[in-house]
């Protein structure tokens, strides 16, 4: 499962200039993966407020971001966009919101208002439900150097659509429409 997520981390996500900040931290090696073993509230929550201490409270040179994957019982998108909306009141309800941003990214990511087979949809779809920690301050200092972070997704999206669906999915198979 680690390796399947490191794959698609290395291939989909560094490979194809997806997120142009995560090819330094993907080379050093800096990105904990942690696996959730419950699926019910309490587990999720545990394992969640347990992933955020420990991206916390580790030096930014050893671990600079988290991907918390969810094999089991997140399948359904409208169930993690839940979890998902869960995990951000928890982040707001401690108060680090200045501290730590979520992304996310599952197999059947969907945008609102946007055809389903479009293409676009494959800039968030991973081989499991995952949510991303990303550290606020890491996240601050990269956007320096960026001109038009907002230009991001509409390149992601170029990206995909100049491979063509065939390669798109060809790397992401479970994301296929």
């Amino acid at each position: 499962m680690i390796e399947i997520t490191r794959k698609w981390l290395q291939d989909m996500v560094v490979g194809l200039n997806l997120c142009p900040f995560s090819h330094p931290v993907v080379a050093k090696d800096l990105v904990h993966y942690a696996v959730a073993t419950g699926t019910n509230d309490a587990h999720l929550k545990a394992f969640y407020v347990k992933q955020l201490k420990y991206l916390l409270d580790a030096e930014p040179e050893v671990v600079a971001t988290s991907l918390l994957i969810f094999p089991e019982g997140l399948e359904n998108f409208d169930d993690y966009l839940d979890v998902l909306a869960w995990f951000e009141d928890l982040l707001a309800q401690a108060n680090l919101e200045d501290h730590v941003q979520l992304a996310s990214f599952h197999p059947r990511y969907q945008f609102d208002e946007v055809a389903a087979d479009d293409l676009s949809h494959f800039t968030n779809r991973a081989p499991y439900p995952t949510i991303h920690l990303i550290r606020q301050a890491e996240m601050t200092k990269v956007l320096k150097h960026v001109a038009d972070p907002e230009q991001i997704y509409q390149d992601n999206i170029d990206c995909l659509e100049k491979l063509g669906r065939e390669k798109v999915e060809a790397m992401c198979p479970w994301g296929k429409s």
